[in-house]
């Protein structure tokens, strides 16, 4: 398993290593401790961590693997002396006046205890092929009980005894992924909170020092900020609800070339204002759709705001619907802006993500993707740089 250097050493002095003080392996990692700590630490060594490192803790179960081998092989030579004697014995009592030199007797009955035993040694192998694993599971159970979701257990075993440790395994990548989602979006969050809560905090704190005048335009500033700030907010919230499965959608039958009229009728100013020309094709004979009007109106919203926050002046953004096969409808975005460089094509749809000269949150196109998957549709994205760049939505009818 992968750990960084410090989580190949056990901290030196925890509850575990104190009930493992008296074991000899302890003794040898103790010595050579203090043998280590009289060198000076080689030269890839990281500086921020200590040096020597601490010693590990012996496994729990693993120091008792020579006294196993040991009761083990004990026990199969008391199985085998009890078997040879016993079926002599038997023999005797029930034959009084039998030689077994003579009848051959003897050897058959020595070869029959050593097959007995084969047997059970054989039956100990099998049932330590099962207990290993399990022994295995139940340390990694403790290691992910306390917060370490990186270690692995190697898959070995019978069939079933694979599978059920693949599972596990597969649960623990899914834990870890999950933890590093939210401690990347917990840093995220941080940081697109920080502004608009800054420039609310340094407005009022000028606004009450006198250093600004309490006037409307200070004001509208200020509300701005709040406005933005409450946007952000309710686009966490319903990426969250998407991500957990847990958006509740309001169906029903829209006929999407009016809703898309819609949706872009609010942007035209904007867009007029900003000297780009905006075009919206529909195909003939377009059946409604089963979908969260409101939910689909954001997702138009997105992808309309996103395009004309990258096509300069005098270019165009193209809306085109028109029915693909017999059961679903294309939506495709056009626009002839800046497009999108190469390295930032595959991780446009996830949160928070930004190209370098992207002045959104980077959570437009992650809450667009999230709602269309949310209807049973599917999203897609085209671009190449300076030749602009083509979102693609296929919808089931």
């Amino acid at each position: 398993m992968s750990r960084d250097t410090s989580k190949q050493f056990t901290v030196w002095g925890t509850d575990s290593a104190v009930k493992h003080n008296d074991h000899p392996t302890h003794r040898f990692w103790a010595r050579a401790h203090e043998r280590r700590s009289k060198r000076p630490p080689p030269h890839w060594w990281p500086e921020d961590e200590s040096w020597p490192p601490d010693p590990p803790i012996w496994r729990k179960n693993r120091y008792k693997l020579f006294p196993r081998l040991a009761i083990g092989a004990l026990l199969t030579l008391v199985i085998a002396t009890v078997t040879c004697s016993g079926s002599v014995y038997l023999l005797t009592r029930l034959s009084p006046g039998i030689d077994l030199h003579k009848t051959g007797a003897l050897p058959i009955f020595i070869g029959v205890g050593i097959l007995v035993t084969a047997v059970v040694f054989l039956m100990g192998r099998t049932i330590r092929r099962v207990i290993s694993p399990i022994d295995d599971l139940l340390e990694a159970s403790d290691s992910v009980a306390e917060g370490d979701y990186s270690v692995r257990v190697p898959e070995r075993g019978s069939p079933e005894m694979v599978a059920l440790v693949s599972s596990f395994n597969a649960m623990v990548r899914q834990l870890e992924l999950q933890a590093n989602q939210r401690n990347e979006l917990m840093a995220d969050l941080t940081h697109e909170l920080r502004t608009p809560i800054t420039v609310i905090q340094g407005n009022i704190e000028g606004i009450i020092d006198g250093v600004y005048e309490r006037d409307d335009a200070h004001l509208k500033a200020l509300l701005e900020e709040t406005r933005q700030l409450s946007s952000l907010i309710e686009d966490l919230r319903t990426l969250g609800l998407a991500e957990s499965g847990a958006l509740q959608l309001h169906r029903e039958a829209t006929d999407l070339a009016l809703l898309t009229s819609e949706t872009l009728a609010a942007y035209r100013p904007q867009i007029e204002a900003a000297g780009i020309t905006l075009t919206l094709t529909t195909a003939d004979g377009i059946p409604p759709i089963n979908v969260d009007p409101l939910r689909f109106r954001e997702v138009l919203t997105n992808l309309i705001a996103n395009a004309l926050r990258y096509t300069p002046s005098g270019e165009t953004i193209e809306v085109q619907i028109d029915q693909k096969g017999t059961d679903r409808v294309r939506i495709v975005v056009v626009d002839t802006g800046s497009g999108i460089n190469p390295q930032d094509l595959p991780h446009i749809f996830e949160r928070f993500y930004k190209s370098a000269d992207s002045a959104g949150s980077g959570l437009g196109l992650a809450i667009a993707k999230k709602l269309v998957e949310a209807h049973g549709g599917e999203i897609r994205v085209e671009s190449d740089p300076d030749q602009g760049t083509q979102v693609t939505i296929l919808m089931p009818i």
